[in-house]
């Protein structure tokens, strides 16, 4: 038996290709993403290091552990942020 071939449900003539606007929103979308994970990075990992180190001041009571949590803190935000630059020149 022969089937009969039924006609496709969409042209793909009529398919809706992304326009140039579309494309550019979203890489404008993209950037913004990329520079705002920048900004945060560096603060957020500060304030966690402190948050740490002030933490163990409590627990040991300790006057000192602060500041050493606080330059954690920022050297890690440092390499995050370097290692971030780093691997978006590469793509």
């Amino acid at each position: 038996m022969a089937e009969e071939q039924r006609p496709r449900d969409r042209d793909r003539s009529l398919e809706k290709q992304p326009s140039s606007s579309d494309s550019e929103k979203r890489n404008f979308l993209l950037q913004v993403a990329r520079y705002s994970q920048l900004a945060i990075t560096l603060p957020a990992a500060t304030f966690l290091g402190w948050l740490i180190g002030y933490a163990l001041d409590r627990w040991l009571h300790t006057r000192y552990l602060y500041i050493v949590g606080l330059l954690v803190g920022i050297a890690a935000g440092f390499v995050e942020l370097v290692r971030t630059v780093l691997s978006r020149e590469a793509e």
